[in-house]
């Protein structure tokens, strides 16, 4: 069985997979990492993101042989309870959790437009947001609160 070393939420892993094209999602969600959820399996709906290098990528897309090597955070590795990252922490404040299937691919795709772009524009954040799918219909309250965890907005 082949290893694949990532380093998830900060601490390194060796995760050990007899399939290399065994999705990422999988593998986290196997280590207790449940608030990455399965949604689409076809990288549409966005409740599967997670941060790799700093960037937004759908787990589910992700295989572990090419997570090798990187460095993997999930929403659990963002923030805790008594320190939230910003983007948590507006989205508590702007309520904007209805269901909250889709809400930690918005939170990771937020954080990860806010980390390069600080200061982003309405339309850049609903650019960042646009593969981020809620059924809900929560989009204006997940607008606000980005907007506030960017400084813009209080």
């Amino acid at each position: 069985m082949a290893t694949y070393d990532v380093r998830i939420n900060g601490s390194a892993r060796a995760i050990e997979s007899s399939d290399p094209e065994q999705p990422l999602l999988y593998v986290l969600r196997g280590l207790g990492l449940t608030a990455t959820k399965f949604g689409c399996g076809l990288g549409q709906c966005g409740a599967c993101t997670v941060l790799v290098d700093g960037r937004a990528v759908r787990s589910c897309l992700l295989t572990i042989a090419r997570a090798q090597g990187k460095t993997v955070t999930t929403l659990e590795g963002l923030g805790s309870i008594s320190a939230p990252h910003p983007v948590q922490a507006a989205f508590i404040k702007e309520q904007v959790p209805q269901c909250g299937y889709c809400t930690s691919g918005m939170i990771v795709s937020a954080a990860a437009l806010l980390a390069a772009q600080p200061k982003p524009s309405e339309q850049a954040i609903r650019s960042a947001l646009d593969g981020n799918l809620c059924r809900c219909g929560t989009h204006a309250r997940v607008i606000r609160a980005v907007m506030l965890a960017s400084g813009q907005a209080d």
